[in-house]
């Protein structure tokens, strides 16, 4: 059962089965904690889609490095591995509709949190190993982030969907403790 609670501007907040209103305002920790969230955890596993990937094609799992998650060479269908990088992108970018649904937790904000991601990505690769050049880079990265923007806000907004629990008055004040009046109980 959810626990209800009323913030500041009367607006109800439901934890445990469907978390949604929330109180108006930009709250910049909450973003840069939620955007930190996301890219730690789109990275570790992206590493492990990585390492799950290589060990079942049969290559040495000593072949896996930084260069597959920040080069753009390494993502080219011409490499003998260089399909390993693609699929693990794809994979990926539905585990972060995943993360985006649990994290963020709001529609709207879905495609916000997957383009920051992708940038800092782009950013981290750029400084990894210069400009993407890549067309296989560039149609892997906007393919995941299209994946990733449209799961992440139909999840959301069927998580939205959900009807929100209230329990009856009755109900919460008779877990409260209260016994039922029973007139054989001589109370």
């Amino acid at each position: 059962c959810g626990i209800v609670s009323v913030d500041t501007h009367c607006r109800p907040v439901v934890r445990h089965r469907v978390a949604m209103f929330y109180a108006p305002g930009f709250d910049p920790y909450l973003i840069l904690a939620q955007i930190a969230c996301m890219q730690s955890l789109l990275y570790l596993t992206l590493g492990l889609w990585l390492v799950l990937l290589t060990a079942l094609s049969g290559y040495p799992l000593a072949s896996i490095s930084e260069r597959q998650v920040f080069s753009h060479n390494a993502m080219r269908l011409s490499l003998e591995h260089g399909w390993i990088p693609l699929v693990a992108y794809l994979i990926n970018a539905v585990c972060g509709a995943l993360a985006l649904c649990l994290i963020v937790e709001r529609a709207k904000k879905c495609l916000d949190f997957t383009a920051t991601f992708y940038c800092l990505h782009m950013v981290g690769c750029w400084a990894h190993s210069g400009f993407p050049t890549s067309l296989e880079w560039w149609l892997t990265n906007v393919a995941s982030i299209v994946v990733m923007a449209l799961l992440g806000e139909t999840l959301c907004m069927k998580r939205e969907m959900q009807e929100i629990f209230l329990p009856s008055a009755g109900a919460a004040y008779s877990r409260v403790g209260r016994r039922n009046s029973d007139p054989s109980d001589g109370v």
